[in-house]
């Protein structure tokens, strides 16, 4: 039988209550109370409390929200011990969606203990999907299994590609990491640290905005070329690229002479470059083709940085494009940059790089095969 529990967010004062119920519920991976403090400071996130009739702290479930997206992630749920069999598991279930829904996001996700039989039928039951499954996650390698649910309607057509997320190694290498997502993907060619740094040394434009420089596309479809994939160029801009974002009139010469070099190279090699945008009716083909799509953004929507970023689409519906994104935040764990959900067309507004609203990006390939 359901009882009744009354739902608010938690507040500064819940910290001793939070900390003593994690203890009850949890033997390993437990949220520490800098963490429960962490959650109450942060403004996208919800750490919803489920309080019974005697005021006694019951539950909780921690939603955190995916800044620039329209996901959702149920980070930790918990009811205490004693108050199990009550159907509060379900009521704060229905608390987090509630609250995801509020906040506009189309997706909620979760990881759950492989072994946790009575919480994946729960899920199940509530309409969530598996949709991948994480070797080793919790403490004692217990693997995770990855659910998420449509909060608005169910997608039709889904689509995505097995495309594996790499973490950049450096703070300048998203170019890179994305090609060995690619690599990967394509050829099955294992993710490597060095190879990483090798790929930037070919594609980099040595100099952009006050740090080192990123990588232009027509470097990273060479790369490509250079390992096997087949590459082709979409950039809605002729000449060098990024020299907005450089004062220095050396600096900006040095990108000059890349730029040059980069299409000397593209011709050599046949590289097929169009001088136009990248529209939603050829990524969709490309997906649909087995091919990767490496696409710069801007980080403006994303974490509020106006800073130019590559990043892979790893798939689509009819509403969204999905991202792997290389540089999690500091706030975010791997799982929390893989198949992000992007509406089509809040992508194409991300899609748009400086002042000159640079768009570009580079499909890649299997070799063609007789």
């Amino acid at each position: 039988m359901a009882h009744r529990f009354t739902f608010r967010p938690a507040r500064s004062d819940d910290l001793d209550a939070l900390t003593a119920l994690e203890r009850r519920c949890f033997q390993n991976d437990r949220l520490s109370r800098r963490s429960f403090r962490h959650w109450i400071r942060q403004a996208h996130s919800g750490l919803i409390l489920a309080e019974a009739e005697d005021g006694a702290l019951a539950g909780y479930a921690l939603v955190i929200l995916q800044r620039g997206t329209r996901l959702a992630r149920l980070y930790s749920i918990a009811t205490d011990p004693r108050r199990r069999g009550q159907g509060l598991g379900e009521q704060l279930l229905d608390a987090a969606e509630d609250y995801a829904h509020q906040e506009k996001r189309l997706y909620l996700r979760l990881e759950v203990r492989r072994d946790n039989a009575a919480a994946i039928r729960l899920y199940e039951r509530r309409g969530y999907k598996l949709f991948a499954r994480t070797p080793d996650y919790y403490e004692d390698h217990e693997d995770a299994l990855r659910y998420q649910k449509r909060l608005h309607y169910t997608p039709q057509g889904s689509s995505r590609l097995a495309v594996p997320w790499v973490r950049q190694g450096t703070e300048f290498s998203c170019g890179p990491a994305c090609l060995q997502m690619a690599l990967a993907a394509l050829l099955k060619r294992t993710p490597d640290e060095r190879e990483e740094l090798l790929i930037w040394r070919e594609a980099t434009t040595i100099f952009m905005t006050a740090g080192h420089g990123g990588c232009h596309p027509l470097g990273l479809a060479l790369a490509a070329r250079r390992r096997g994939l087949n590459a082709e160029v979409y950039c809605n801009q002729r000449g060098p690229l990024f020299l907005d974002s450089v004062r220095d009139e050396n600096k900006k010469r040095v990108i000059e002479t890349v730029h040059g070099h980069f299409e000397e190279e593209a011709r050599t090699l046949a590289i097929p470059v169009h001088h136009q945008e990248l529209t939603a009716t050829r990524l969709d083909r490309a997906l649909e083709n087995g091919e990767v799509a490496i696409v710069l953004i801007s980080t403006w929507r994303l974490d509020g940085r106006k800073a130019p970023h590559w990043v892979v689409v790893s798939g689509a519906d009819e509403e969204c494009f999905y991202i792997h994104d290389p540089d999690p935040a500091e706030d975010q764990v791997p799982l929390d940059c893989q198949h992000v959900p992007i509406t089509r067309d809040r992508f194409e507004r991300m899609t748009r790089y400086g002042q000159a609203r640079l768009r570009t990006a580079v499909i890649v390939g299997r070799p063609d095969r007789d």
